[in-house]
């Protein structure tokens, strides 16, 4: 018996986080991994369009929850180190880094999107669409960062989506056991041993205004800790960070 979800495996969809919604509101909690081989309407963080081409991996986990939506957001750092080792299982150990808040990066350059969205459900819990984008055999061009593909890196031709999302949602489940049972710090360390960036200087683009500073770490709660140029110390909880020349 597999130890993850039941996967559901379509061949096109508007958006397997879409897809997750719509049944939630109709009362449907899961938990099931939603997968499609082609998106028409993908979504990345802020309304960003994500490209799901035939090869690639869209998959999201419609689930439910008892705790507060910010503890349920830290469901955004198991999908990230899920990601992660399906990198390191297909790349080799250290092929993949994580960027805070979620991005996995392949050798430098992203090759994983995670969206996480919630919502009430009548009975006063939340439901959770944890949704995975990644670029197993093509990677776009014209993105804001650089991005890449696993088929980049392999000699051998990338792993089928339907492969690629069972080791995923295994991940995934190992480590969401873990953030039940023993709370956000097995997280923080798992990324922390993985993240990229740390200690170094960077941007952090926020809804209203930029930041400039070291990235410190992340606090117990997952928001990120930047040292500011006047010694100040500022908690990043919702942005974009870049890292690299120029910052």
């Amino acid at each position: 018996m597999a130890d993850h979800p039941p996967i559901e495996a379509y061949e096109e969809l508007d958006s397997t986080n879409a897809e997750a919604r719509r049944r939630a509101e109709v009362g449907q909690g899961g938990p099931v991994w939603i997968t499609a081989r082609r998106q028409t309407a993908g979504r990345g963080r802020r309304g960003r369009a994500w490209s799901t081409e035939t090869g690639n991996l869209a998959a999201t986990l419609l689930t439910t929850t008892d705790v507060t939506a910010a503890e349920a957001a830290q469901l955004s750092f198991v999908a990230a180190l899920a990601a992660c080792d399906l990198a390191d299982a297909c790349l080799g150990p250290g092929a993949a880094r994580l960027k805070w808040p979620n991005d996995v990066l392949v050798f430098g350059r992203k090759a994983v999107g995670i969206l996480v969205e919630s919502g009430s459900r009548p009975d006063g819990r939340l439901w959770l669409a944890v949704g995975v984008g990644v670029n197993l055999a093509h990677a776009p061009a014209d993105t804001e960062r650089p991005a890449t593909s696993f088929a980049e890196h392999m000699a051998a031709p990338p792993p089928k989506p339907a492969d690629a999302v069972e080791i995923l949602a295994t991940r995934f489940e190992s480590w969401r056991r873990l953030w039940a049972t023993q709370g956000f710090a097995p997280i923080s360390e798992g990324w922390t041993e993985r993240a990229q960036g740390l200690g170094q200087r960077c941007e952090a683009r926020l809804p209203n205004r930029t930041l400039l500073g070291v990235a410190e770490g992340m606090d117990p709660d997952g928001a990120l800790r930047l040292r500011l140029d006047d010694g100040g110390l500022e908690r990043i909880t919702a942005g974009d960070v870049f890292f690299g020349a120029g910052v």
